[in-house]
């Protein structure tokens, strides 16, 4: 069983294609990372500002910025979704298109409902039980990423014993060191805290060159400003897929 409760909600959502903008703005210096040939866990958390039961998991996601193997053993993503805008409280963070992310993993999963805080790993529903993240031992490649002076992402994944593509590339805006005076709803008079948010998502299919996949695409544009530092995940997955194969990441600034 998780660490904290959970609260469940059964809106009426149709699931369309969600629609990611390309738009660059992100203006960053050089910036390259790399996966190691281990798998890198790419950590997804749903939650919102409107929902009670979420400030637990946040802080939990809040605290992994201090581990020293964060980017290198895990890489975090918390996705803030809309059905509890509603409530009294609008989600600055809340996107239709990260509801419809997590629709779609619950009909993977084979279930009509949604509910935060909801932990994903690897694509798959996940409950932490425990101060430590799980080891992986299987070696899907090398995923590198690197970002030139006008916001261009080109990413690499040079796939050992991960199956066949075609591959698809994603990259996540992220922002840390936000706070949020919330004054209406169930977390009313709380100073809610954030790290990892998604501010954009944005993907595209990967290209093959010999043996590598490759990807060329703008880095998502910041449609939240506020940040005290920002970052990019990234992450491939088969095409059609969303469990993600190898992932990586790091702080820009």
């Amino acid at each position: 069983m998780p660490f904290f409760a959970s609260a469940r909600f059964r809106p009426t959502l149709s699931l369309l294609a969600v629609t990611l903008a390309v738009a660059a703005n992100l203006r960053a210096a050089t910036f390259s990372t790399a996966s190691g040939p281990a798998q890198v866990p790419l950590i997804e958390l749903y939650t919102s500002e409107g929902c009670s039961s979420c400030p637990p998991a946040d802080h939990w996601l809040e605290a992994l910025r201090f581990r020293p193997r964060l980017w290198l053993d895990f890489v975090p993503v918390g996705f803030h979704v809309n059905y509890w805008d509603n409530l009294g409280w609008k989600d600055r963070f809340a996107t239709r298109a990260f509801t419809q992310r997590q629709y779609a993993l619950a009909r993977r999963w084979g279930t009509p409902s949604v509910y935060t805080p909801c932990f994903v790993r690897d694509g798959r529903e996940w409950h932490p039980s425990g101060d430590l993240l799980p080891s992986v031992s299987r070696l899907p490649g090398v995923l590198t990423l690197e970002v030139g002076p006008e916001g261009v992402c080109q990413i690499r994944f040079k796939p050992q014993g991960a199956g066949r593509g075609p591959w698809e590339a994603h990259v996540a805006l992220l922002g840390g060191g936000y706070a949020s005076q919330v004054s209406a709803g169930e977390n009313r008079g709380e100073t809610l805290r954030h790290e990892f948010v998604a501010l954009a998502l944005v993907d595209a299919p990967m290209q093959a060159v010999g043996g590598t996949a490759v990807a060329q695409l703008p880095c998502p544009p910041n449609p939240v400003g506020g940040a005290v530092r920002r970052g990019l995940a990234v992450w491939v997955t088969q095409a059609g897929s969303l469990e993600p194969v190898q992932a990586t990441g790091g702080w820009l600034e």
